[in-house]
């Protein structure tokens, strides 16, 4: 980011601050203070992209009245220029990670497939059976009770209703496709763990920040109860 002027910041704001705001600084710093780090910390990528000098002579002549000097049809077409750039712009690292994803599941599942006790059925799911249940097993369309752990190739946990304490319930043919499948190879009692290809988790587009495109996904499961 580049460092402001001097000049501009003192025109601006009134005061140039050599020394850290602390608590002892006036109120009226300490706020302004506050304001102007939150912003940078929360629009930090974008600000970025900015000459931070013309964004302080923004700011200081919206805070002031005066007219703009760029009209609102120009600042319109520049901000939508500059976000359509950046969209493109995510676009390609969205696509890219989800390249690098789809290789690295696809290495994982065939090195992980040649393991004892991996089953790999004809959709491409791998599951192991950590505990064999002695109850009934679901169908597609049952309601179950289970306890489970989500994880990344990296061993990330990105979801656990084992840490919260909190086993869930659910139709078996409303989630996944690699739970759908899977859990109807467990009975009640049962521990398992399924490795899932993206094709039958969340796919190209992915899971919010947590998951992303084309991530192969690790559960261990519990199945506690078919209702």
């Amino acid at each position: 980011m580049k460092k402001l002027s001097l000049i501009l910041i003192a025109s601006t704001f009134g005061t140039v601050h050599a020394a850290p705001i602390t608590l002892k600084s006036p109120q009226k710093d300490q706020l302004g203070y506050s304001y102007g780090y939150l912003m940078g910390k929360g629009n930090a990528e974008t600000l970025k992209d900015l000459n931070i000098e013309t964004f302080v002579q923004g700011l200081q002549e919206a805070v002031q009245g005066k007219a703009a000097s760029l009209t609102d049809e120009d600042m319109a077409k520049v901000l939508n220029q500059y976000k359509k750039r950046l969209e493109a712009k995510q676009l390609i690292e969205f696509q890219e990670v989800g390249q690098k994803n789809e290789l690295a599941g696809k290495t994982f599942l065939a090195e992980n497939g040649q393991k004892t006790g991996i089953v790999t059925t004809k959709s491409g799911l791998q599951y192991q059976i950590l505990q064999e249940g002695k109850g009934k097993s679901p169908k597609a369309t049952s309601t179950v009770k289970v306890n489970y752990e989500g994880r990344l190739l990296d061993g990330t946990v990105f979801d656990s209703s084992i840490a919260r304490n909190h086993p869930i319930e659910f139709k078996l043919n409303q989630v996944i496709a690699g739970w759908t499948e899977g859990v109807q190879t467990m009975k009640e009692g049962g521990k398992s763990r399924f490795f899932i290809p993206a094709n039958l988790a969340y796919g190209d587009v992915g899971a919010g920040d947590a998951i992303g495109p084309n991530s192969t996904l690790i559960f261990d499961i519990e199945l506690l109860e078919v209702k």
